[in-house]
């Protein structure tokens, strides 16, 4: 296909400025990766953007299993799996109750369902500190206070009101005819549900997970009030990794522990992405 001058002339200038734009953002990741790969005899005599005169893994091993955080030195590895415990359980039982919901408020309205709708909205925006006190509370009540557990419970909570939002508004967009139709055919509740509604629901499914895993795996205050020696999350020990003072301050070991805490954030968005795009498109942020 033709194109003049001019419309090549703007492609240019776009993809220079995207170009642009990507190195300035990823400096900062590159200077952690080289840090990370250095000893610290070459980051003492070396700058901060020189590549390593000798490439080496042991600040990456040291960070997964010996480094000092507080007075126990076993690396964050512990507190690594304490996350992945946590986000998995919490990422589903928000996502799956999220999608009942927003099912519920799209199609199977009853009287004052608006009303409890812009209720649950709410969660959305009240600040985290507002609910520290009451849900410290409500954990010790239960008994499940200082814990993964009590921290899945936390996050499942307050995501319920940004994946009922999520998939409401998604769930919108599909025709009420279809879910009339199942009606009149005799289809129940969890039918037409299970039948109809999931199957269209995949690319709002990945939109919530990512988001809810994203949020989750990435939290600091709800890790550092409710949770307790070894139930921490890997934010949690990163921050008191980086804080630890046993001696000489070893930049390479903290660099690495922070990209291993960010890497199944980086991986998800990097594999699934797309999707995330596709999904807001499709209906996720449309009311």
């Amino acid at each position: 296909m033709y194109q003049t001058p001019g419309a090549i002339f703007g492609r240019v200038i776009l993809y220079s400025i995207l170009i642009i734009a990507a190195i300035y953002f990823l400096i900062p990741f590159l200077v952690m990766v080289i840090t990370s790969l250095k000893s610290m005899n070459d980051i003492r005599t070396g700058y901060l953007i020189s590549w390593p005169r000798e490439v080496t893994l042991d600040a990456w091993k040291e960070a997964w299993g010996s480094a000092c955080i507080g007075v126990k030195c076993e690396g964050i590895k512990g507190y690594f799996w304490n996350s992945v415990r946590m986000v998995i359980p919490a990422v589903l039982i928000s996502t799956i109750m999220g999608a009942a919901n927003g099912y519920v408020f799209s199609k199977w309205r009853f009287r004052g369902s608006e009303t409890f709708f812009s209720c649950l909205l709410l969660g959305c925006f009240i600040p985290f500190q507002v609910i520290l006190l009451p849900m410290a509370s409500t954990l010790g009540r239960l008994g499940i206070a200082q814990s993964v557990t009590g921290l899945i419970v936390v996050h499942t909570v307050y995501g319920l009101a940004f994946t009922s939002l999520f998939f409401r508004n998604f769930y919108v967009t599909i025709p009420d005819a279809l879910v009339k139709a199942a009606k009149i055919d005799g289809a129940g509740f969890f039918r037409i549900f299970w039948k109809i509604i999931l199957p269209v629901s995949i690319p709002i499914f990945v939109v919530s997970i990512i988001w809810q895993m994203t949020q989750i795996w990435n939290d600091f205050l709800f890790g550092v009030a409710f949770s307790g020696g070894d139930s921490q999350p890997v934010t949690v020990a990163l921050n008191n990794l980086v804080n630890t003072s046993t001696g000489v301050k070893k930049y390479n070991v903290d660099m690495a522990a922070a990209i291993i805490a960010g890497l199944p954030t980086l991986f998800v968005y990097i594999v699934v992405g797309k999707y995330f795009l596709r999904g807001l498109t499709a209906g996720a942020v449309k009311g």
